[in-house]
């Protein structure tokens, strides 16, 4: 039987005692700049085993911060994976950098090492790994890389708070890290990013570029410089008050999204027309989102009419994402174009993106698999 209400692909969990931390802020403390940030950054920091995290008023200021702190600028290049989000590229650009795109491998959808090593040149500034869905970038390869040619890796992990990669939490081994706490993220202050880093320079640069560029000297308790100009990036404390809260509960969420990944996998494992996610054995992953791919020789339908009979089923489906490459501004000011990432494109044109959060009831859950099993019957070849 269909659903009655659309099941979303993501949500976010809020209980009374996030409402309470934040009510408790604006009652009686500073409402920004006030230690409720400071609290938050020790807290992620330590949890993820890094020594300095920078909160920032999103996971795009804070790709654009670290790119900043990390010396990126006109005439750079900063490679990226073609399947991500267009902010992992975007903060190079703003900047003045080129944007240079990666295909990815065919079973985590990561950054393909072996494309970023090709792509690699002496002006490349950064390499910034995304840890699609949750399952970290074979980050010591890319490391290897970077670091052998001078440059510097920015992970981009704003879906992967609280993964881990050969017995590390993410957070501590990129030279920069940055998380999102977007609402359907592992975690959420509303809107909202973290910087982590083990390096006190960049720290510093972190910590000066989301205010202004600020410098405090301290010197009469008023004065300040600027020696570099920054940002409007600032979080409040009343989300960073949510932040705490929520990463009370950050254990949980990750060991339930876990949960609700491997039902998935148990439920389509006679299904031979879908691929579901790998998750390679160093590593775990927090199961961000949950993607299928499809096989278009073994179905009468092409992914938009699965899609949309899954839509049909209540069940609100979604695709992460149109790879870079696809999109006007990248194919207008750098010349990219249909083709030039084969991998991409092909998980592209069968990727689905099912409903996977922590608020998910069991019967939520039966209801994905049924629907994608049903579906999937009429439209099995």
């Amino acid at each position: 039987m269909t659903r009655k209400t659309m099941l979303p692909y993501g949500l976010h969990w809020i209980d009374e005692d996030d409402i309470r931390a934040v009510s408790e802020v604006l009652r009686s403390g500073p409402i920004t700049t006030g230690p409720k940030v400071a609290e938050f950054e020790q807290k992620v920091a330590d949890y993820c085993g890094a020594k300095y995290a920078v909160a920032m008023s999103g996971a795009t200021a804070g790709l654009m911060a670290a790119c900043k702190a990390a010396g990126v600028g006109m005439g750079d290049d900063v490679i990226t994976t073609a399947v991500t989000f267009v902010a992992s590229a975007a903060a190079a650009a703003h900047l003045g950098a080129r944007p240079v795109l990666a295909d990815i491998e065919s079973d985590t959808l990561n950054i393909d090492p072996s494309d970023v090593a090709c792509k690699t040149r002496k002006w490349t500034k950064a390499i910034i790994p995304v840890d699609l869905a949750g399952h970290p970038a074979e980050l010591n390869e890319i490391m290897k890389i970077a670091h052998g040619n001078g440059a510097v890796v920015i992970e981009d992990a704003a879906h992967a708070l609280g993964a881990e990669f050969r017995g590390k939490r993410i957070g501590s081994i990129a030279d920069m890290t940055v998380f999102s706490l977007h609402p359907p993220k592992i975690l959420t202050t509303g809107e909202g990013g973290l910087v982590l880093t083990d390096n006190a320079d960049y720290a510093d640069k972190l910590r000066a570029c989301r205010h202004h560029g600020l410098v405090n000297r301290d010197l009469n308790g008023w004065e300040y410089d600027v020696e570099d100009i920054g940002y409007n990036f600032r979080l409040t404390d009343f989300q960073c008050a949510l932040g705490i809260s929520q990463l009370k509960k950050l254990d949980f969420f990750i060991a339930r999204r876990r949960e609700i990944a491997r039902r998935y996998n148990a439920a389509f494992a006679d299904l031979p027309e879908i691929i579901t996610p790998t998750e390679r054995e160093y590593v775990k992953s927090v199961y961000h989102i949950y993607i299928i791919q499809l096989r278009p020789e073994m179905l009468t339908a092409d992914r938009r009419e699965i899609f949309m009979a899954l839509r049909a089923e209540k069940i609100g489906v979604n695709v992460h994402y149109i790879p870079l490459h696809l999109l006007t501004y990248f194919q207008r000011e750098w010349g990219y174009r249909r083709g030039d990432f084969p991998k991409a494109q092909r998980y592209y044109d069968n990727a689905i993106t099912l409903p996977l959060f922590p608020k998910m009831t069991d019967e939520d859950v039966q209801d994905v698999i049924d629907a994608v099993r049903k579906v999937i019957a009429r439209y099995r070849r």
